[in-house]
């Protein structure tokens, strides 16, 4: 589809992609109770059996065998082992599998596993066997076999009312173990605690409400009573306990030894579409750790899909009522460079495409099927696009059920499974709110390349186009969707550009997945943090890290509680410090400033001090401890006592050392690795590593979280800003003109983990040894491993406010890296593009050239051409987030406003929950709040709007120059008034603007002095008659001058499209030389106008 701002690409009432994942709660890091399980066959399943793949072959004919897999092995399960890597692991329920998991149950719970192996054929395994549990603590320390046979028979008598399965059992038994809980340090001794298994994953939320509500009674029993109390481990999701258990990770590889499986009948297998599928007990799965030969990545199968649909006119498409006209679809398998398979199908002819498969069709419903069966046979393991989860996949989907095709939605790996789909909204604190479409493709992963970079990148735009402008360095054709009718309408030529155009849609969400090297990045974080990959996009940080907990836990005989959401502070909770920022001593400093980095501050704190659950010490028995020098527990800043090391090591501790020693180890392989393949897969691996342990601490302070701990968060903030006050005191006391240094050094400045040091010495080398000196010195004075590092130079250095600065970086004394900035205008996404152009020229003037009076000249020109009208409006734009609905505002906001007024305007284009609105601020009455002058860009093109330029300069420029300027100019006052600011150039207004302007009339002026010209006169006044040749030529002179940039633009426009023989559709909101264009088309227009009025001269 057409990608303007990616709000172009969504049917009516749909949000264009917010691109967050759907939350239950309302922060992103409670994302652990899965209660959602299809367990019943699904109503909309098809009642007609799925083609065979040989039955699609055969309609497919030629095409359709260059599209499939290599052939797969041929397999004896008595002698052959199958490995293959796992990419998805889910369950669904059915009849138990009576020869790998013997029962008298009607419904249980199926794992499967979907991937692919070596050769690069598909994969599914049905593990069978593994039973649901959940912990809770015993009533007696005798309680015993006979006692667990009456719990379970109670047990499964209150779940019957409850459970609507046609199981006979519920509960199936339970069992005494030893543990001991994580919350709070206890001695070594375990205590018993009952082991609750269930029939089905979906009876442990019920049996854990009748357990702590106390409804299980314990008549036969000495003293009765009932089993009441707290449960644990309760809100594990079903399939990752299976993989914590069998010490499975997301996307590691896994092997059936020979004589433990079997293989479904029928070759290709019989309830899958999958080359290979099997059947297996969970006990007999072998899961290899992600390291030497197991480090690789199989050979998977991406496809990137993107549609085009023609709406109707003055309407965005709707499935409802417009065709899908045209299906892109690109198939690569990982590790290669070129597409394996390249097709386009369309709707009525086109014409052919070198390098590209082109398939034809009269008729929508065989366009669709065809796709349908393209993807069958495809078999993709990944599916991948541009906004395809609020779009092209919803869109196909809804098409089809309007045509009444109910086969085309059974395009999953299951045979006789429809794909699902349903509404769903995302919201934390992180990333905001966002509406969101919740698909089920079973046994195919959806990786949205639109989602995960807008959750991992902040830019100002999110479309497409401005997206592979800044990663890939290169713009698209952005055709309006009001554009693509004309284009389905005319010949197949005209069909062909619009296919180009729709292959190149598909094509770029691959190559930003590989530049950004994705599949290598997320395939690692699943392996570190141990849950499936399509948990990645679909949850928060915290279900990474309690996966982490639960399989330390484990290794260590601990059951982790389910703790009860904790109230944050504005909810009346505890509230707690966070991290120190030292006061500035703002200015601009031509002399080095050292900068001394903690490395890994808080994962180093928690280490150095044992801060953990297992060791936290329960208010009411600190005076029990001896929190002295040499004692056996220690107090922090704040308080909270946690023993030390050598009474009880901490199990998060032990969790950071080993992925932090596990980062040094694919650190070291990355740099010994001669491999590119390898040497991405270990960069990604030791990214993931950092951030997983980086996430460790944030766990523990989210209070809706699966397991918070304000007393380990609040004491690691406590520990941190000690440290930088200490550190300040070292280097200032040390490094003095008393102790034989050149002078006294002064820390001017510390941000949470940093300090930045003020020598006051000249030379940038020597700066550099100072700092190496100073954070070894430090250093010496921390508990292992907390240790402090010289990392860079700024010279020179910009001090603006806390939190902005902006400075020459140097690594080495030789050359300087770049200008690295923190909090200035040029990072923030939601400033017009005059305020980061205009501070990264002033930066670029002031740190590189080292000339402040330069940048001031520059910025008088700037303001002048501002207040002139001579910019571009692209400079203008600026891009805010939408963050709920319009109405849950309760302020009145620009953005907000503006969304409004496009939604009166046009509903099926107009900006919803998720989206960055752009708009530009118009003239409008006086008194009118900026609110009410928010106008959306093209509009304000289109109708020739006035740009409100005192605003830009008033609202958007003056603060952040002051900000600037105020460390270096005696007077920045001065930059805002002066010459350059008297002369004021505003558009005439146009009657679009109402007001009294709907009822002027224009006369013609003339065009050399502007007087109003009399009767019979059409160009120039009888004062300027005889200068009337010299007027004609300069007016001929403005016609040229602008044919020749308005041509400039087109070339430069029809380049980018890929053609220089075909006219510009390209209406892209991102680009700058659309505005351009435009303005100087408008500009063009208006001088051929005035040039006519010399017709009769």
């Amino acid at each position: 589809m057409a990608d303007n701002g990616v709000g172009s690409k969504r049917p009516h009432g749909q949000q264009n992609g917010g691109g967050m994942p759907r939350k239950r709660f309302a922060d992103a890091d409670d994302d652990l109770i899965e209660q959602q399980f299809n367990l019943e066959p699904p109503e909309d399943d098809l009642d007609e059996p799925i083609a065979t793949l040989e039955e699609v072959e055969d309609t497919l004919g030629e095409a359709g065998k260059n599209w499939q897999r290599p052939p797969p092995p041929q397999l004896d399960p008595s002698k052959d082992r199958l490995v293959f890597q796992q990419l998805e692991v889910d369950f669904s329920s059915g009849p138990a599998n009576q020869q790998f998991y013997p029962s008298d149950l009607q419904e249980v719970p199926i794992l499967r596993m979907f991937g692919v192996n070596e050769t690069g054929n598909s994969v599914c395994v049905f593990v069978h066997g593994f039973e649901p549990y959940f912990y809770v603590e015993a009533p007696t320390s005798t309680f015993s076999p006979d006692d667990c046979v009456a719990l379970a028979e109670v047990l499964n008598n209150k779940l019957a009312a409850r459970d609507k399965s046609r199981n006979s059992r519920r509960c199936l038994r339970v069992e005494v173990v030893q543990r001991q809980t994580m919350l709070y340090y206890q001695p070594a001794t375990s205590r018993p605690f009952l082991k609750i298994y269930l029939s089905l994953p979906n009876l442990i939320s019920a049996a854990k409400g009748l357990v702590e509500s106390g409804q299980v009674g314990l008549e036969w029993l000495p003293n009765s009573g009932y089993l009441r109390g707290p449960t644990y481990e309760t809100n594990v999701p079903y399939a990752l306990r299976y993989m914590i258990d069998k010490s499975i990770v997301g996307g590691n590889w896994v092997e059936l030894p020979p004589g433990a499986y079997s293989l479904a009948s029928g070759g290709y297998g019989s309830v899958t579409h999958c080359q290979i599928e099997a059947h297996v007990n969970y006990s007999s799965v072998i899961s290899h750790p992600c390291e030497g030969e197991w480090a690789k990545l199989a050979p998977f199968r991406i496809l990137s899909v993107d549609i085009e649909c023609q709406g109707r006119k003055g309407h965005f498409p709707e499935a409802q009522h417009d065709p899908v006209i045209q299906i892109a679809s690109l198939v690569t398998v990982f590790g290669e460079k070129s597409p394996a398979v390249k097709n386009i199908l369309t709707l009525g002819s086109c014409a052919p495409i070198t390098g590209a498969e082109v398939m034809s069709f009269n008729d929508e419903k065989q366009l669709l099927m065809r796709w349908r069966d393209l993807m069958v046979e495809t078999d993709p393991d990944i599916i991948i696009g541009y906004n395809i989860v609020n779009f092209d996949l919803p869109y196909l989907l809804d098409r089809a059920t309007t045509l009444g095709l109910p086969q085309f939605h059974a395009w999953g790996r299951l045979r006789g499974r429809k794909v699902r789909i349903r509404d769903a909204r995302f919201s934390s604190k992180a990333y905001g709110t966002h509406e969101y479409k919740e698909i089920t493709i079973e046994g195919r992963v959806q990786f949205d390349t639109y989602q995960a970079i807008q959750r991992d990148h902040k830019l100002s735009s999110y479309s497409l186009n401005s997206v592979s402008a800044h990663f890939l360095g290169e713009q698209k054709e952005d055709v309006h969707h009001s554009e693509i009718s004309k284009l389905q309408d005319g010949n197949a030529e005209s069909r062909r550009r619009l296919a180009v155009y729709c292959l190149k849609d598909a094509y770029l969400p691959q190559r930003l997945i590989e530049k950004l090297m994705y599949m290598y990045n997320y395939v690692e974080m699943a392996r570190v943090t141990g849950v499936p990959m399509s948990y990645l996009l679909t949850r928060g940080q915290s279900i990474k890290v309690f996966s982490q907990i639960l399989r330390k836990a484990a290794t260590r005989g601990l059951v982790v509680p389910n703790v009860r959401r904790q109230a944050d502070a504005q909810e009346g909770g505890k509230a707690y410090e966070g991290a120190t920022v030292l006061e500035p001593a703002t200015g601009y400093y031509d002399r080095p400033v050292a900068t001394l980095d903690f490395a890994s501050l808080y994962p180093s704190i928690m280490m150095a001090h044992n801060l953990c659950y297992t060791t936290l010490v329960p208010s009411h028995l600190t005076n029990q401890f001896n929190t002295g020098e040499g004692g056996n527990a220690i107090q922090t800043p704040n308080g909270d006592v946690f023993v030390r090391n050598d009474l009880r090591a901490g199990l998060l501790p032990e969790i950071l050392n080993e992925l932090l020693s596990a980062r040094k180890r694919a650190r070291k392989d990355m740099e010994a690795a001669t491999d590119p393949f390898l040497k991405a897969v270990y960069n990604g691996r030791q990214m993931a590593l950092k951030v997983s342990a980086n996430s460790v601490y944030g766990f523990t302070g989210a209070t809706v979280g699966a397991l918070p701990c304000l007393e380990i968060s609040s004491s690691v903030t406590a520990f941190g800003r000690d440290m930088i006050e200490h550190t300040k005191r070292m280097v200032e006391q040390n490094y003095c003109r008393a102790n034989g240094y050149p002078a006294d050094a002064r820390v001017i400045y510390g941000d949470t983990d940093s300090v930045m040091v003020l020598f006051g010495v000249d030379d940038t080398g020597k700066a550099m040894e100072l700092g190496e000196e100073a954070a070894g010195v430090v250093s010496e004075t921390f508990v292992k491993p907390i240790k402090l590092e010289f990392e860079k130079v700024y010279n020179p250095y910009l001090l603006i406010n806390k939190k902005r600065y902006a400075g020459l970086l140097w690594t080495k004394p030789e050359k300087w890296d770049k200008i690295d900035t923190k909090g200035i205008e040029t990072v923030r996404r939601d400033n017009c593009l005059l305020v980061r152009n205009v501070i990264t020229k002033c930066l670029d003037t002031i740190l590189i050239q080292r000339d402040p009076t330069g940048a001031a000249e520059y910025v008088k020109g700037m303001i002048a051409d501002l207040l002139q009208n001579k910019l571009d409006l692209s400079l203008l734009v600026i891009s805010k987030g939408l963050t709920q609905d319009a109405e849950e505002y309760e302020n009145k906001a620009a953005h907000v406003e503006l969304a409004k007024k496009m939604k009166k305007r046009d509903p099926a284009t107009a900006p919803t929950v998720g989206d960055r609105v752009p708009y530009v601020i118009v003239k409008a009455a006086k008194g009118a709040r900026a609110y009410e002058k928010a106008e959306d860009p093209i509009y304000a093109l289109k109708h020739n709007l006035p740009i409100d330029c005192q605003h830009y300069l008033d609202h958007h420029l003056a603060q952040p120059l002051m900000r600037l300027f105020e460390p270096i100019l005696k007077n920045p006052k001065e930059l805002l008034s002066g010459a350059h600011t008297r002369t004021i150039t505003v558009a005439t207004p146009s009657a679009a603007l109402g007001g009294i302007m709907k009822f002027a009339q224009k006369r013609l002026t003339c065009l050399g002095c502007k007087a109003a010209l009399g009767a019979g006169e059409k160009t120039v006044c009888k004062h300027c008659a005889a200068k009337e040749g010299d007027i004609y030529s300069k007016a001929l002179l403005g016609v040229n001058d602008l044919e020749a940039q308005f041509s400039a633009l087109w070339t430069q426009c029809q380049r980018c499209q890929g053609s220089l023989h075909q006219d510009v559709l390209c209406a892209s909101r991102d680009c700058p030389i659309f505005y351009r264009r435009m303005k100087v088309q408008k500009e063009l227009s208006e001088a051929q106008t005035t040039l006519e009025r010399f017709a009769d001269w």
